[in-house]
């Protein structure tokens, strides 16, 4: 296996920060080797040698994606995949599975897994199948665009055009502004005086009012006739997420 060469632009988070990936496997030298090659994209890698451990870190982690091998000394990659889905629905997973074990294949894509690669693999097959997964199903970007990409929503910071499942939404500057904020931090819940500091600059002081008026603004925009991505977490604010 070699180390591919690293790609440009690198991949990151919607938000400007590394993309975080998850590696399963209990063959040290194995695990070694593609933490390695994930890290010379510039991105962030946790790794697990048993289930019960992946479980955990998955939930401290927080990864945009997790390479999983079906194998694991307490149990297999299925029960993984169905504990972290319980917490992380949205999070892609690749799968490591044996030449010719062609059931564990099928029963990963049919439990919820997203993809596979079959052992003895490529370094940079690993790569680009997680790269290919997060662009599909993750909240990613590249370093050197200008497009947010949350789910079906797009935002051009550029142009600033923005489209729902193909639709252009026709926004006002501080509607753009806002959706800008949430879309660069996608799932992470976004109290009103985060909102009103970064949108509006104001220190929070009973603006609250402000917040809920433009959050109902975009949500009529947003969210009309579709699946809601705006949601909102009484007691703490709010959190953009891709729609199921």
């Amino acid at each position: 296996m070699s180390v591919p060469p690293r790609p440009t632009p690198a991949l990151t988070r919607a938000d400007g920060s590394p993309v975080r990936v998850l590696v399963v496997d209990d063959e040290d030298n194995l695990t070694e080797l593609i933490s390695m090659a994930l890290r010379y994209e510039g991105w962030q890698v946790r790794t697990a040698a048993t289930g019960t451990e992946a479980v955990r870190a998955a939930r401290e982690f927080a990864p945009d994606a997790i390479v999983l091998d079906m194998m694991l000394p307490d149990f297999d990659g299925l029960e993984v995949l169905s504990r972290v889905r319980a917490d992380t629905p949205a999070v892609p997973v690749l799968f490591l599975t044996a030449r010719d074990a062609v059931e564990d294949r099928v029963a990963g894509l049919t439990a919820g897994g997203d993809d596979y690669v079959t052992k003895p693999f490529s370094l940079e097959e690993v790569v680009a199948r997680v790269r290919a997964l997060m662009r599909r199903t993750a909240v990613v970007t590249d370093e050197s665009s200008a497009l947010l990409v949350v789910g079906d929503l797009t935002l051009d910071e550029d142009s600033h055009e923005v489209t729902r499942g193909g639709d252009e939404l026709s926004l006002t500057a501080t509607e753009f502004e806002l959706l800008r904020y949430l879309m660069r931090n996608p799932r992470r819940v976004l109290s009103k005086p985060q909102i009103l500091d970064r949108v509006w600059h104001y220190d929070f002081g009973g603006q609250a009012n402000v917040v809920e008026l433009y959050i109902s603004y975009l949500r009529k925009k947003v969210d009309a006739g579709r699946t809601p991505m705006i949601h909102t977490m009484r007691g703490a604010g709010y959190v953009l997420k891709p729609a199921p």
